[in-house]
């Protein structure tokens, strides 16, 4: 009887089998259900750097795959393949979203917002925009769903230029996008400010 071989989840390993199942475009990450290997020494810190072992990853084809495989079920975060799953820490959101486009179509205009890793979304029905405020010091952190409950933090300068493109509906200050109006603060909160 042969024992079984115990193996560490590592990046090389990772890399390895994306490889070998590349294709055009995003992996279907929601159709692999591997099963779960451990947690990898792997962070996004809230600015989107990717961190492996404690050290940024600085090769921006490497950070742009590993997002490609990566999962969020019940509140955690995976980097999958379809033969592992390993679990990493995220500070924050996933993804940093670090500009945006207004295009006009007809009477709506759409708001396409580009991550640190390229994607593009239009902020819209599938693609909402949400604002949480920090509970102490009331500081904004506004949020786009970029994918399969993946979001990316807004950048300051973006959220600065949203406030901009702002307007007033039932009460509530926010943008408007995809034909959906996105609620950013209560109207008599931005007259007491």
């Amino acid at each position: 009887m042969s024992a079984q071989k115990t193996v560490t989840p590592d990046a090389e390993g990772l890399v390895a089998s994306i490889n070998a199942t590349k294709s055009r475009g995003l992996p279907p990450v929601h159709l692999w259900n591997p099963p779960f290997c451990g947690d990898l020494d792997m962070r996004i810190a809230r600015d989107g750097t990717w961190f492996y072992e404690g050290s940024a990853i600085e090769r921006p084809n490497l950070v742009k795959l590993f997002s490609s495989i990566l999962k969020l079920e019940n509140g955690k975060f995976y980097l999958v393949t379809p033969v592992e799953k390993v679990g990493i820490t995220v500070d924050d959101a996933p993804f940093v979203a670090l500009d945006f486009e207004v295009s006009q179509t007809g009477t709506d205009q759409e708001l396409v917002f580009e991550t640190h890793v390229g994607d593009h979304v239009v902020a819209g029905a599938d693609n909402e925009i949400r604002v949480v405020r920090h509970p102490e010091t009331g500081e904004p952190s506004p949020y786009i769903h970029i994918r399969a409950g993946l979001e990316a933090l807004i950048d300051r300068k973006s959220f600065y230029r949203l406030i901009d493109l702002g307007e007033h509906e039932n009460e509530w200050f926010g943008v408007r996008s995809g034909g959906v109006f996105f609620p950013i603060i209560p109207s008599a909160d931005l007259e007491e400010a």
